[in-house]
């Protein structure tokens, strides 16, 4: 640490502020450039579908960050060793890594930790221009202003999450949580797009309900599958469809399922024993099967559908469908490889997003967006309207 760093401690954060909104000015130049000529409604449109598109970047590059086992990578938050970069704390970084080299520090681990985080600020830079955008556009927006605001306020909170995850050393709670809440944040970001975009509705016999459930569904199952990468426990079963050879081999739920607990310790302070690793790991592939059978079900259905709308989305869901069953079995009998663990992760949060989209399209909870939607609500097969506002 450089005299001026030691004279002035937030000179590092200053350093990162600064480089997190230069890093966020390149999305946003690359938007405001291509968006010029285009109506208030596509240029806000074009802002969402680049926020959504780099959430669902940091979604998977965090997935990549826990896989790599770089979670740890920078002990400390928001900098590395009190730096900005890790190339600031590289006397440190060396001093960790010559200290216990197995560890969970080094120069690279490093770089992929920090590489995260800035991403991850870069899309709550990102957030906040799209709070005040539609906070200034609320006038003719067609859902409330006030689920951006809901955004940019959940997007403070995965920081926070972010943060306890680094400093509380990887507890699994806060693990699952972080990973949940990205989850989430993806799916109101969704939701927006959804609803700016205006599609027709889906010509389909499926009610917008069953779709809220069947992602309700998706989404306990991210919880259980955050629970066991969060807790090392993707290789508690060897073997595919039988575990460690048997049907049903002896579990320990209570510990397994025990919240308030340090990563590798049971609630009571001792280790977690295996039995534990695999009753996590087995509730996760039982919920699979219910949450297999609930999206093959809306594959069917949708591609029985209608309109080419309907049946395009049963498609993609299908396709989905088998990517999450291909790369979840593969991650067992092939050891856990991170390919397939990756396409596991980008796999979960494709299908939160198609679904919040898909159950947006039906329309059913439209009340609970409030008077401007109802206001805008098209009738089956047709595009919402526009009030002449949206024009520049």
């Amino acid at each position: 640490m450089s005299m001026a760093e030691a004279a002035d401690p937030l000179l590092p954060l200053l350093r990162m502020a600064l480089a997190v909104l230069l890093l966020a000015l390149l999305p946003l130049a690359w938007w405001w450039l291509r968006q010029r000529g285009a109506d208030q409604r596509r240029r806000l449109a074009a802002l969402l579908a680049l926020t959504l598109f780099l959430t669902f970047d940091l979604i998977v590059f965090g997935a990549y960050t826990r896989l790599s086992d770089s979670g740890l990578g920078c002990p400390d938050w928001p900098g590395c060793y009190s730096q900005a970069s890790p190339m600031a704390a590289h006397a440190d970084i060396a001093r960790a890594q010559a200290a216990l080299p197995s560890g969970p520090v080094s120069h690279t681990k490093a770089w992929i930790e920090m590489v995260h985080r800035y991403l991850a600020m870069t899309v709550g830079v990102l957030i906040a221009v799209l709070a005040a955008v539609c906070w200034r556009a609320r006038r003719w927006l067609p859902h409330s202003p006030w689920w951006a605001v809901a955004t940019l306020g959940w997007v403070i909170v995965q920081g926070l999450f972010g943060r306890y995850t680094v400093t509380l050393k990887l507890y699994p709670a806060v693990v699952s949580a972080h990973l949940l809440g990205a989850m989430l944040l993806l799916a109101l970001l969704a939701l927006q797009y959804s609803s700016l975009r205006g599609r027709p509705l889906l010509a389909t016999a499926v009610s917008g309900r069953a779709i809220w459930a069947v992602l309700a569904l998706v989404l306990g199952q991210i919880a259980l599958g955050g629970w066991v990468s969060s807790n090392n426990a993707v290789l508690a079963c060897q073997g595919f469809p039988r575990c460690n050879g048997q049907w049903w081999p002896a579990m320990d739920a209570a510990q397994g399922f025990s919240l308030l607990r340090e990563l590798g310790r049971s609630g009571e302070g001792g280790f977690l024993p295996a039995q534990a690793l695999v009753a996590i790991h087995l509730a996760h592939r039982g919920a699979a099967l219910v949450v297999l059978l609930a999206l093959a079900w809306l594959a069917w259905a949708l591609r029985r559908g209608a309109d080419a709308q309907a049946r395009r989305a049963g498609a993609i869901l299908a396709a989905l469908l088998l990517l999450q069953l291909a790369s979840g079995v593969s991650n067992v009998v092939l050891g856990w490889p991170l390919a397939a663990a990756l396409g596991h992760s980008a796999g979960a949060a494709a299908l939160v997003g198609l679904l919040t989209s898909l159950a947006w399209r039906r329309r059913i909870a439209g009340q609970a967006w409030g008077p401007s939607v109802q206001a805008h609500t098209p009738g089956p097969g047709r595009v919402a309207p526009w009030p002449a506002a949206t024009q520049p």
